[in-house]
């Protein structure tokens, strides 16, 4: 992985108001249920891993599009609170903001999400996006910031460092170029088979072309490969959880604000991991992100 970089880490693709409800287990048709906990908060792939890096001393900038309506604005004013960058973001009269209404479980240890999509992530030539994406120390893109990222590129990605968050499928995607990608173990063995042990998976995708390859796994850890060296397991960290919302985008946020402070990719991605186990602790994605200062670790107190 490359030295420690200065700049700004900019975030490109999905934020969302999410409106969250801790229940005993989820409610029958036509019920009353009395929550245990409930919470409004942002959301959304990219600008909660923008929040993520931030808190953990990274500068950032969130680069998406949301509505002119009141979601839009509780979102601006929840990323310019943590210090993240919103000079990028497209308010389209035209459209709504994201907004997703969540019923967590405590029973089962589970969620049921009911969500308005976000709108299409795209911006207009000589945007202050486009300014970003060429200053940027590191662009970080989930599913929806992928396609913009690349059109705006015209899919030459060879100026940018670029990490993409690949839980969600996305079409038409090619790791070729890509600085570092982090998909789902679940994801690789989709596109590679489902067969094929972890390092065999994250062998392939760097013989497409990735540099560097993280392959979560919720409570099994995960999985990484950088270059052409050998494939290490990162165990996950045991967590108290309230809630798993938002877990894998504070993974992805903490991740590359480590990557990006020169972290080797294996302690890099035990400080994520660390991370989003913390985050669980919180009903919504992002109230127990830690606030942190990322201190180097030695590698080899990390299991193989």
């Amino acid at each position: 992985m490359p030295q420690p970089s200065t700049g700004t880490l900019l975030f490109v693709g999905c934020a969302t108001l999410d409106s969250i409800a801790l229940v005993e287990d989820y409610p029958a048709a036509d019920s009353r249920t009395v929550a245990a906990d409930f919470a409004t908060a942002g959301g959304g792939p990219a600008a909660t891993a923008a929040v993520a890096a931030a808190r953990a001393g990274a500068a950032t900038a969130f680069a998406g599009v949301l509505g002119t309506d009141e979601e839009g604005d509780r979102i601006i004013a929840g990323l310019q609170a943590e210090g993240v960058d919103t000079s990028a973001v497209i308010r389209d009269p035209d459209v709504k903001t994201g907004a997703s209404v969540i019923v967590v479980s405590k029973a089962s240890e589970s969620r049921a999400i009911v969500t308005r999509p976000v709108p299409p992530v795209s911006f207009p030539a000589g945007s202050r996006f486009h300014e970003l994406l060429q200053s940027a120390a590191w662009v970080h893109v989930d599913h929806l910031g992928w396609n913009a990222v690349a059109s705006a590129t015209r899919g030459d990605l060879g100026t940018l460092r670029i990490s993409v968050d690949a839980g969600n499928p996305i079409p038409s995607f090619n790791p070729k170029g890509v600085a570092l990608y982090v998909p789902t173990i679940e994801r690789l063995r989709a596109e590679y088979g489902e067969q094929l042990p972890a390092a065999a998976l994250l062998q392939r995708a760097v013989d497409d072309g990735a540099s560097a390859v993280v392959a979560t796994a919720g409570s099994e850890g995960a999985w990484v490969k950088d270059g052409n060296g050998d494939p290490v397991h990162v165990p996950a960290t045991p967590a108290n959880i309230v809630s798993t919302l938002g877990a894998g985008d504070v993974y992805h946020g903490a991740l590359l604000a480590a990557v990006a402070a020169g972290l080797p990719l294996v302690e890099a991605a035990a400080f994520a991991g660390r991370t989003a186990s913390a985050s669980c602790q919180g009903l919504d994605g992002r109230s127990a992100i830690p606030h942190q200062t990322i201190t180097p670790v030695l590698a080899t107190n990390l299991p193989a």
